[in-house]
């Protein structure tokens, strides 16, 4: 059991002692200083929330909405929706903040609050930490029972974003009404069985909706990989779909399965896009260090400069804006379409993934195959308390020091025949150990090496 503050927001399994766990306590505690942050950057008393389909969601959602009333702030509820949606929806209901529950791909019993500036954007690490000597200070203040926050309920954003995304420019939604795609869709009992199938009837195309109940008992991990994916690879290839689309529970993480069951691969879903988008739109493109290098190939191709960022939505979007970036996003299926907001949303990313597939005129296999084929091993190792990370990331800066070091985020080590970046979790007490090369042998013994070094660093 655990609980996580930080200035991503605050993250824990649910139940248990406060302090250690996402309590009751815990979660007033924290929505209080982000409420009193709120007030004391804006002096505006408007925050919108949302929440994806997690069995504790309910429960979660009327402490968050009371404590934020209970300080004179006013609430916009979306209820269930998605982390897009809400994205999208705080600058246009002119609030001074946006708070979403969810843990994204976390198990079931995990929960968290995400914090978002009056832009619909995380709010930054500066401000991040501004939150946490709130918490740590408990300098919070209540209003009077004739100052209270109002309550307000809409359950339409979630169409309202889809509109926007059917105008978009690049969206071509003639091109795929004109294919007839047949698609299958993996929700994984949470909000993308609300957000996805709409979206695919806008745009005319067919669907299978696996595990669409939105209920939270997740049928499977809900992190979108090919090891928790069997059921929509049969799927699939028992339906003879053209594709299948798998999100996580709050709908800003995207996969593709190809038609004939294998996974077109987590980290080539915003390479794909970025592909079509620049076919359209030649510019910049930004991923974070963990990402593959296919899109740093495919911006090049389309004479663009890549730009890596540290890992963390936060710094790819501030990043993004720094080089004016047309398309960037996360190697784990987020994509970022600035003309749209600054946010991984994978409703968009359905919907430009498509006109690139309609315009491509190919089977998603075959698409697959016209990109740089790297290999990528992502594993991780607990981050127990005894472990010191300095003396880990000192010790393997000797060792490698021949090799070309980047130590911005952590310690990426980049190799001849490959590259490894071994980090932290912003969100789980774990190191993330990532490889890639051209080989999956390769890129999964490089991971094992360093794994081995740490073990002798220990």
């Amino acid at each position: 059991m655990a609980l996580i503050k930080s200035i991503s927001g605050f993250r824990g399994t649910i139940g248990g002692r406060p302090g250690d766990n996402l309590t009751p306590q815990d979660i007033v505690e924290c929505t209080a200083a982000f409420g009193q942050w709120v007030i004391n950057n804006t002096g505006i008393h408007h925050i919108v929330v949302g929440r994806d389909g997690r069995i504790s969601g309910e429960i979660v959602g009327a402490l968050v909405i009371n404590t934020l009333r209970s300080m004179g702030i006013n609430v916009t509820d979306l209820g269930l929706s998605t982390t897009p949606t809400v994205e999208i929806a705080v600058p246009m209901e002119g609030a001074a903040g946006g708070i979403i529950l969810t843990a994204s791909h976390n198990p079931r019993e995990w929960n968290a609050l995400k914090l978002l500036n009056h832009k619909g954007e995380f709010i930054s690490a500066r401000n991040g930490e501004e939150v946490l000597e709130i918490v740590a200070g408990k300098s919070v203040e209540y209003a009077p029972v004739d100052k209270l926050g109002t309550y307000r309920q809409i359950d339409t954003y979630i169409q309202t974003h889809i509109v926007k995304i059917l105008a978009h420019p690049l969206v071509d939604i003639e091109a795929i009404r004109s294919k007839n795609f047949k698609i299958v869709v993996d929700a994984i009992n949470s909000t993308g069985a609300l957000s996805v199938p709409p979206l695919l009837e806008a745009l005319g195309c067919q669907y299978i909706l696996l595990n669409g109940e939105v209920n939270g008992h997740f049928a499977h991990n809900p992190e979108p990989l090919k090891e928790h994916l069997g059921q929509l690879s049969s799927e699939v290839k028992l339906q003879k779909a053209h594709l299948g689309i798998a999100v996580d529970p709050d709908v800003d993480r995207l996969v593709f399965m190809c038609e004939d069951g294998e996974l077109f691969g987590e980290e080539y879903t915003l390479v794909a896009v970025a592909d079509y988008v620049l076919s359209k739109r030649p510019g910049n493109t930004v991923s974070n260090l963990s990402s593959t290098r296919a899109l740093r190939d495919v911006t090049v191709k389309h004479n663009g400069a890549y730009y890596a960022a540290a890992v963390g939505e936060v710094n790819v979007v501030e990043k993004m804006k720094a080089v004016n970036a047309v398309i960037g996003g996360e190697g784990n299926g987020g994509v970022i379409m600035p003309d749209l907001h600054y946010g991984r949303d994978a409703l968009i990313g359905i919907a430009l993934f498509l006109s690139h597939l309609a315009h491509a005129g190919k089977q998603l296999s075959t698409l697959r195959k016209t990109y740089p084929d790297y290999q990528m091993s992502k594993t991780k190792i607990d981050r127990s308390p005894e472990i010191d990370l300095d003396k880990i990331f000192n010790a393997l800066r000797q060792k490698y020091q021949r090799e070309q070091l980047n130590t911005e985020d952590g310690l990426k080590i980049d190799f001849e025949d490959g590259w490894v970046h071994l980090r932290p979790s912003n969100t789980e007490p774990i190191i993330r150990i990532y490889s890639e090369s051209h080989s999956a042998v390769i890129a999964a013994n490089l991971a094992r090496k360093i794994i081995a070094d740490i073990g002798e660093i220990r």
